[in-house]
């Protein structure tokens, strides 16, 4: 939300209309979500369990969406410079945990079942999928023309899609089961969506845990940076740059520019616009030195940070 300081009323309305989006997309999904753990329990189906687990995460993105929509509204105050902003990584990190349990009791689950398969309702099984189906396919509907702009209107359509995909496997398991009689067939569906799940919860936590590191943000490549400050006119070395994100579309950097030629103010516009643009950086301290600092930075480096020395110091 920094930055954009100019367009700020158009802004608020679309965020108006991103939480309202969401919300109802949160309510219908809560709602079928109790369903489909009644449902899956009568049933006995664990790929109906196992569905409604991801509905639950499903339910559990819209709902960070929504909170980081109003808690990234919240002004930041003497305590917390930055406001609420990193809620939304914080909650990120236990839907990811959360993920991660569910996928645990499915196949400790799947795993008890594969020696005696309980007696699978079909029909029912069936009925409430392609509900689910149809409320994923509504949220989906609701949420796509916003899931182009914002990233966290993104991560929850993206969840709905997968529980979408989660709802014709159950369906499609329901059908062979119905026709077929194989039971086990429902308990490979369900562990078919767990790993299905996995790989997106592990980027998920990954990503989180990341940022919570003040770890470079993983669309930054930081040598081809440092280059490009590098290679700005009559920048001669650059030390102290650390780049570091405080929710996944808010990048800080700090970096010191040793130019002792240069014309101070063209260079900090320069290196501006670089970072800006080539990088997406939203907020960035510059500092353009003209005094051999070096030494004294080299002395302090010593102490502090030897095990990346090798940066430029020419």
């Amino acid at each position: 939300m920094s930055g954009h300081h100019g367009h700020d009323h158009s802004h608020a309305v679309v965020t108006e209309e991103n939480a309202k989006k969401l919300t109802f997309a949160l309510i219908l999904t809560s709602i079928f979500l109790v369903v489909e753990v009644i449902a899956g329990f009568m049933t006995e189906s664990l790929a109906l369990i196992s569905d409604a687990a991801h509905m639950f995460t499903d339910a559990a993105a819209l709902a960070i969406a929504l909170v980081a929509i109003k808690i990234g509204k919240m002004p930041a105050d003497n305590k917390r410079t930055f406001g609420y902003q990193r809620f939304e990584i914080l909650a990120a990190l236990f839907n990811a945990l959360m993920l991660f349990v569910v996928a645990i009791y499915i196949l400790y689950e799947a795993y008890q079942r594969f020696s005696h398969p309980p007696e699978i309702q079909s029909m029912g099984m069936m009925i409430v999928a392609v509900l689910g189906l149809i409320i994923n396919l509504i949220s989906m509907r609701i949420l796509f023309s916003s899931s182009q702009d914002s990233l966290n209107i993104k991560g929850a359509y993206l969840e709905v899609l997968s529980d979408a995909i989660g709802s014709v496997g159950v369906i499609i398991g329901a059908a062979v089961i119905y026709f077929t009689g194989w039971m086990w067939v429902d308990t490979l569906v369900a562990i078919l969506i767990g790993v299905w799940v996995l790989p997106r919860t592990w980027m998920l936590l990954k990503q989180s845990i990341n940022i919570l590191l003040e770890g470079v943000p993983e669309e930054i490549d930081i040598e081809a940076l440092r280059a490009d400050l590098l290679n700005l006119k009559d920048v001669e070395s650059i030390h102290q740059l650390k780049v570091w994100a405080i929710t996944s579309k808010n990048i800080h950097l700090t970096v010191h520019l040793y130019a002792p030629h240069a014309n101070h103010k063209a260079l900090y516009l320069e290196a501006m616009e670089l970072l800006r643009h080539t990088y997406a950086v939203t907020e960035m301290t510059l500092q353009v030195e003209a005094e051999d600092c070096t030494q004294l930075h080299e002395h302090h480096h010593i102490h502090h940070d030897d095990s990346h020395e090798h940066s430029h110091h020419h």
